[in-house]
């Protein structure tokens, strides 16, 4: 790198500023780089800026190097800064995404000057998950704006390449800024600090390697893992055994969402419906790294988890009798009415099951045939059994413990059938649609909101969803895919969603049976 500017001006020593979170060894990475530069006579000083509980902010590293050796400057002491300013760093690094973010955001990345030497993966700040709702921050606008911020952007997924290599991230980041070239020191200066240090040479060495080959083009860019041999889908399996799966087979950016649907689904069905969770996922994750999604954090794969997790754990009157009759639930309920121990309390529970509720619980073909008749007679809406059930008595808790204790039976049930056949149908399409169209994947995987409740909330919902299905989505899997179709899909699936009586989605798509809506109803009929 030259020193001065171009009119012979003095000169200007080379900055770098290192963003790691605990743990990442950001210390020893900064250590590495000072040992390596003494070592070839170049002056240098570091200064590190600790930062502010947990993951409010990374701990800041700052070294500069002048990039002429100190036998060179005739007897003059050059004086170097300790803190970074914005606009005058050459070197930015950043262990994780979001640092990178909030290095540009600061002003340490410039256009004119900054090469930006940042990991793709995330670890999720406090402030993400502490949000009401998804406070997830969008990684693609951290990747996009590198390029218009840095001078030269390096953005690879380096945790990936260290797991990989065996080795760990500060290593690799090391080979990369070696592989760039972006410092007076050598390459073999920066190998030596490593060996010097005498703590895990090997592996330093070989995340080094890797970090440098990667940058130069040598080898190529760290890709996730291979999709594992799924021996284990066959078998039974605990779950921590499939927690465990979650973290060796899967993506870091998926394992929060994969590991709280394992949990929800285990308590909702059992292992092996929770195994059967990761069973789908595992298509859909080969289909998001066959559409090259890995730099979107595997999108699809996160996307396709959650809406999973929670149409799998569908609401029916299993699952409410299971709720009510819980410990946590009588205590809480004690709690909010501020009974004293020795205080009796009265709970009545209020149940209104429909003809829906009770042909879910039936075989499929009974199933069927009992809505069918409901439908002819016109009860379906009409016809209801209210239950008021005292769940403090030993007789009202021990039906609402009898019926909890049904999960065995939901396997065989009406409902249950009807929801794998509708998941697989959904499943399927998104699978299909990631390898030509990844922004429609993803809004159809997010169709998956309309399904929810029971009763009519639930029959609306699926009569949307179905709707929008035959008149969006299966087109562009026969191949009619329009320009816009991934918008196109929003705007209906949104629309459905803004008002429980349909208005907003009948403005967009006319209800069938109209001269419009003709062949949405067509093809229903068909399928």
């Amino acid at each position: 790198m030259t020193a001065g500017n171009s009119a012979g001006g003095p000169l200007r020593p080379v900055t770098l500023l290192i963003a790691a979170l605990g743990g990442e060894g950001g210390g020893v990475l900064t250590d590495w780089i000072v040992r390596a530069a003494m070592a070839e006579g170049f002056p240098v000083q570091s200064t590190s800026i600790p930062g502010v509980a947990q993951r409010t902010g990374a701990t800041t590293y700052y070294i500069e190097i002048l990039p002429v050796k100190t036998a060179d400057l005739a007897g003059r002491t050059p004086v170097l800064a300790l803190y970074p300013a914005p606009g005058n760093i050459d070197v930015m690094v950043a262990s994780e995404l979001l640092e990178a973010g909030r290095a540009m955001e600061l002003g340490f990345v410039s256009p004119e000057r900054t090469t930006l030497i940042a990991s793709t993966h995330r670890i999720y700040s406090i402030a993400e998950k502490s949000a009401m709702a998804d406070g997830i921050y969008d990684g693609a606008r951290v990747r996009k704006a590198a390029p218009e911020l840095a001078k030269r952007p390096v953005l690879f997924d380096f945790q990936a390449l260290a797991r990989n290599t065996g080795s760990v991230i500060n290593a690799v980041l090391l080979g990369a800024i070696a592989g760039l070239d972006q410092l007076p020191i050598s390459a073999a200066a920066l190998e030596q600090a490593i060996r010097d240090t005498g703590i895990a040479v090997e592996s330093n060495l070989a995340g080094f390697s890797a970090g440098a080959a990667c940058v130069r083009g040598e080898a190529a860019a760290p890709a996730a893992p291979a999709e594992p041999e799924r021996s284990w889908a066959r078998r039974r399996l605990s779950v921590k055994e499939l927690l465990g799966i979650v973290e060796s087979a899967f993506p870091p950016e998926a394992h929060a969402v994969l590991q709280e649907g394992i949990r929800r689904l285990a308590d909702y069905q059992g292992p092996r419906y929770a195994r059967l969770y990761l069973e789908r996922l595992g298509d859909v994750l080969a289909a998001d790294r066959e559409a090259g999604a890995a730099g979107s954090g595997f999108a699809l794969t996160r996307e396709t988890a959650r809406h999973l997790a929670l149409w799998m754990s569908y609401e029916d009157v299993i699952r409410v009798a299971e709720l009510k009759s819980r410990r946590a639930r009588f205590d809480r309920v004690r709690t909010e009415v501020a009974a004293k121990p020795d205080e009796p309390v009265q709970i009545t529970e209020f149940l209104k099951p429909g003809v829906e509720e009770v042909a879910a619980l039936l075989p499929p073909g009974l199933g069927r045939r009992l809505l069918a008749w409901a439908d002819r007679k016109g009860l379906r809406d009409r016809l209801h059994l209210p239950l008021r059930i005292r769940s403090d008595t030993v007789l009202g808790f021990l039906r609402l413990w009898l019926l909890a204790h049904m999960k065995w039976w939901r396997r065989f049930s009406h409902r249950f059938a009807e929801e794998q056949a509708l998941i697989e149908r959904w499943r399927a399409a998104l699978t299909a649609m990631a390898r030509e169209d990844y922004e429609l994947a993803l809004e159809i995987a997010a169709c998956a909101k309309l399904l929810k409740g029971y009763g009519e909330t639930h029959r609306r919902g699926r009569g949307n969803f179905l709707r929008i299905f035959e008149a969006r989505i299966a087109p562009a899997l026969a191949g009619a895919r329009e320009a816009g179709a991934a918008e196109t899909l929003r705007q209906a699936r949104e629309a459905a969603l803004a008002d429980p009586e349909g208005a907003a989605l009948n403005a967009l798509m006319p209800e069938p049976g109209t001269a419009s809506g003709a062949g949405v109803e067509a093809r229903a009929a068909a399928e």
